[in-house]
């Protein structure tokens, strides 16, 4: 393990108790309470007011990055590049102030990955209790104090065998399971996990040696056995949390560019997608007399179909709904059962867009025209029940990229973020 003495020290103290932080309605790491894009429960508007809903406040310093928000108990969480160092923030989330901005690693330089579609991290902190993880994208994992923002421990995943920064650079959020803090830097251990309060490596995966992609790691359990599902460039992988021994894997998902959406499991079955000609596929697990697992292939879908880049996914009452690049680019639903392409809306001038689900209703933020459309699910056809545009874009040069972190919903209030600029929305109702 290795440290960066120029921003990182390690520091290990005494433990003490964990107060209890979260709070009704949260939304405290990568896609939501349970990584699957769906908020948590909490009374919001059904229909938006014509000219959308009220912008509560805004704030212009994030940095560069695509990184989303956690938000947690009144805090928010996200990362930046600002003044050649990536660094975390904490704001107050109800009213925009900054209370803290800690680095965790100097800035990526400009060869150490392709920043032609922007640089800055990409990662979204977690919130564990009193401890935030977070993952800059040049590949440094820290631990820092919730309350202060000291960096309590550092690992550099390029000290680890193999490692290497991806193309696009890290971009995967941190998982916490446990005692552990499971993320995958690649190489020789492809996905490992560390002791969250000493940072010390506890596990790895076995198998498995390829470069890092970008989707972030889920847990899951079907018939008593517990695994970690993510995807690289060869396809879609499940390790045992136990013995890291691979229980199943999938090539069919993966590509040489870029795999980046988040797996979705749900019962018996495991559903990815990711774009590049790579389509979609729902497998179905089933597990042996002696509870080995394994996993079989229900369907794959490679053309006119869901093709994810980067905005993920949610599945809603047994529909995925999400953005394809297919057929130039749009919205589209389709049955998870059946991979059934159900419908498709085509929104000029985008090329991607971000979702996410809460209290009956989906967000789809565009990456082109910076607009946010309240849609409500259904196996008919695009319904929108609101609509609004981001109050003000970036000046900071984007490259060829666009619009691409994530909405998030918490504390019935629509939190959306365009590299520094973020704005929250008031959406209660």
């Amino acid at each position: 393990m290795r440290t960066l003495p120029a921003f990182l020290s390690l520091s290990l103290g005494l433990l003490v108790s964990i107060p209890s932080w979260s709070a009704d309605g949260d939304w405290h790491q990568w896609r939501g309470p349970n990584r699957t894009g769906h908020a948590a429960p909490q009374a919001l508007l059904q229909t938006w007011p014509a000219d959308g809903p009220s912008v509560i406040w805004s704030f212009a310093n994030a940095g560069t990055g695509y990184s989303s928000m956690s938000i947690d108990n009144g805090q928010l969480f996200t990362m930046g590049t600002i003044d050649d160092e990536c660094v975390v923030l904490c704001l107050d989330a109800n009213n925009g102030e900054l209370k803290w901005k800690q680095a965790i690693s100097r800035a990526a330089k400009e060869d150490e990955y392709l920043q032609k579609w922007g640089g800055g991290p990409r990662s979204t902190p977690t919130v564990d209790g009193a401890s935030i993880y977070a993952i800059s994208d040049i590949g440094t994992l820290a631990k820092l104090d919730r309350k202060t923002g000291k960096v309590q421990w550092s690992v550099d995943f390029l000290s680890l065998p193999e490692a290497q920064i991806p193309k696009w650079g890290y971009a995967e959020s941190a998982l916490i399971d446990g005692d552990r803090v499971v993320v995958t830097p690649g190489g020789e251990n492809f996905m490992v996990a560390f002791d969250k309060e000493t940072g010390k490596q506890v596990w790895t995966s076995k198998g498995v040696n390829e470069t890092a992609a970008y989707a972030s790691i889920i847990k899951h359990t079907f018939d008593d056995v517990t695994f970690y599902t993510t995807a690289g460039p060869g396809g879609l992988y499940g390790f045992d949390t136990t013995s890291g021994e691979q229980l199943f894997h999938s090539p069919v998902t993966g590509n040489p560019t870029a795999v980046i959406p988040t797996p979705i499991a749900d019962g018996p079955h495991v559903y990815h997608t990711s774009a590049y000609g790579a389509g979609n596929a729902l497998l179905e697990l089933k597990s042996d007399a002696n509870g080995k697992l394994t996993a079989s292939q229900q369907y794959h879908i490679d053309e006119k179909s869901m093709q994810n880049h980067h905005g993920g996914v949610v599945l809603v009452d047994g529909v995925i709904y999400g953005f394809s690049k297919s057929d130039g680019g749009q919205w589209m639903a389709q049955d998870l059962q059946s991979g059934e392409t159900l419908w498709q809306e085509r929104l000029r001038g985008n090329r991607s867009g971000s979702i996410a689900y809460a209290d009956g209703r989906l967000y789809c933020y565009n990456d082109g025209d910076g607009t946010v459309y309240l849609i409500e699910p259904n196996r008919d056809g695009w319904k929108a029940t609101g609509e609004l545009t981001i109050p003000e874009e970036t000046e900071l040069p984007r490259g060829s990229g666009a619009i691409w972190t994530h909405p998030v919903i918490a504390g019935q209030k629509l939190y959306i973020r365009d590299q520094d600029r973020i704005f929250a929305f008031d959406i209660a109702r």
